[in-house]
């Protein structure tokens, strides 16, 4: 079988290396998304209110915040594979905790600590593999990595739907969150075994985290983190509520939710593919900009207008694919903005910080829903954050094609930053 030509760019190391990020991202978006799934039987099971159970899909954003910027920090320190060993294992024991909850509280409180290996796994294994994949095809090794939240995601709506099905709900919701463990303890073992990246390797020089808030780097650290709020407020509003909607407010059965459902996550992998791409053929900014924009269109012409249920399910899937293709250009994107010394924790801080604050989306919608309805609340709030993604995107310089492994340094011009790298020469 043909293999792709970013898969034959990577030497077996690398596509270790791939698997096994592949793999403990897949595992996060499963544990993290099992809540989205379970939300109506908890509604109904626990008699939550809209603004409880957004301030629980918004617990683990928050803290993924704390944990994505301290492990990334960590892994420009001590090395990316060792903070992912640790990571892998809180995402399994957390997830734990959320099945044995007895009530909101106890279930707020393991969200929170769910959250910051959530956050932890996703940034150390983007900068990780990132400094392993090749310059000309970064783009499309880091935007086919992260199709692992769609499968991910796809996993969290299969395993849900069994349990619910097959189980009393006071067991079911519950049982979800055991099924990772497994797969978890697997993937460390794995991990156990693995080198670190070539690039971290080779640089001597360690900086300190707040280095990203020095006068000549603050600019990119305040960039990559508007983007990153811009990109996850949007997911995340269509994430944490869309099911809820779809059952709630349009009275669909939950056969009906699952064909949507599905059809969501399948427009993603497209997306996915196609945001991977387009960012190393047409670059990081135009790829950005594109699937905001078409972001924005799609979301407003689906929860605006009083569409048939045919035609909802039409819009679903490219919708899908502008909400999640962001995501395979923002990991190469927001690495490529920091040297080496400095890369796990600027990425860590933009994009977890980026997804804390993107948190207020899933509340913001609960508290609305009263005033607004699902519909009308989930479109204004997705439209508000990736018109942030097009600001964000605007102000930032292209960084397509920058070798991170021979970049030389940062030279100084006024008050921007120029990368010099072999054969590039590219303003952050």
């Amino acid at each position: 079988m043909m293999r792709p030509v970013w898969y034959r760019s990577l030497d077996a190391t690398g596509r270790r290396a791939f698997w096994s990020s592949y793999s403990g991202l897949t595992i996060d978006a499963m544990n993290v998304q099992l809540y989205a799934f379970i939300l109506p039987t908890l509604l109904a099971f626990w008699g939550l209110t809209p603004s409880g159970a957004g301030l629980l899909a918004s617990a683990a954003l928050i803290s993924g915040a704390i944990g994505g910027w301290l492990a990334g920090s960590l892994s420009d320190r001590i090395g990316r594979i060792q903070v992912l060993r640790v990571t892998i294992i809180w995402v399994a024991a957390s997830t734990l905790l959320c099945g044995f909850a007895r009530d909101y509280d106890e279930l707020l409180l393991a969200r929170l600590i769910q959250g910051i290996g959530f956050g932890a796994e996703w940034a150390v294994g983007v900068v990780f593999m990132s400094e392993i994949a090749p310059s000309a095809t970064r783009g499309r090794v880091l935007g086919t990595l992260q199709s692992a939240w769609a499968v991910g995601w796809g996993l969290a709506a299969a395993t849900t739907g069994i349990a619910i099905a097959l189980l009393p709900p006071d067991i079911g919701w519950r049982v979800v969150f055991f099924v990772a463990l497994l797969p978890a303890l697997l993937l460390f073992l794995v991990r156990k075994t693995m080198n670190e990246s070539p690039a971290f390797a080779a640089e001597r020089k360690r900086q300190a985290w707040h280095g990203i808030f020095s006068r000549d780097v603050w600019p990119s650290t305040l960039k990559g983190s508007m983007l990153a709020t811009g990109m996850h407020g949007g997911y995340w509003a269509i994430a944490t509520w869309w099911p809820t909607m779809l059952r709630v407010e349009r009275g669909l059965t939950a056969a009906d939710t699952g064909l949507h459902t599905a059809a969501l996550i399948g427009g993603s992998l497209l997306g996915y593919a196609l945001g991977a791409w387009l960012s190393d053929y047409a670059g990081r900014r135009a790829t950005l900009s594109a699937f905001a924009l078409g972001g924005i269109v799609i979301v407003l012409a689906a929860t605006q207008f009083q569409l048939s249920a045919t035609a909802l399910l039409a819009l679903t899937p490219v919708l899908g694919l502008f909400a999640l293709g962001l995501y395979s250009t923002v990991g190469p994107a927001l690495t490529e903005l920091y040297p080496t010394s400095l890369r796990g924790s600027g990425l860590g801080f933009c994009y977890n910080v980026g997804r804390g604050l993107a948190g207020i989306t899933p509340v913001a919608v609960g508290g609305s829903v009263a005033s607004l309805g699902f519909s009308q609340a989930i479109g204004l709030y997705v439209a508000g954050s990736y018109a942030l993604v097009l600001i964000a995107t605007a102000l930032m310089r292209e960084t397509r094609g920058i070798d991170l492994l021979t970049t030389e340094g940062w030279e100084s011009q006024g008050s921007n930053r120029t990368i010099l790298a072999v054969g590039a020469r590219s303003e952050v």
